[in-house]
């Protein structure tokens, strides 16, 4: 979850699954965040509907874990 000020600054984010408070400086985050969306269309539960979540990377790992097909992994050469 993440707050901004009037500006567009980011002044909070929130891991969704913990609720820890991830660490924000200067309006940017400095730690990673999963940052998830969904929209939902035609024929689910909630159509038209959009939906935002953040996740820490503990949060991230103990999730992906669970999943029966892992994860895709390849390695990144340039880091944002």
């Amino acid at each position: 979850m993440r707050r901004y000020e009037q500006d567009g600054k980011m002044r909070m984010a929130v891991c969704n699954k913990c609720g820890r408070a991830l660490k924000v400086e200067n309006g940017y985050l400095r730690e990673f965040c999963f940052q998830g969306t969904a929209a939902f269309g035609y024929f689910s539960k909630k159509d038209g509907t959009m939906e935002h979540f953040d996740l820490c990377e503990d949060c991230y790992e103990s999730l992906t874990a669970q999943f029966l097909v892992p994860v895709e992994e390849a390695e990144e050469t340039e880091l944002v």
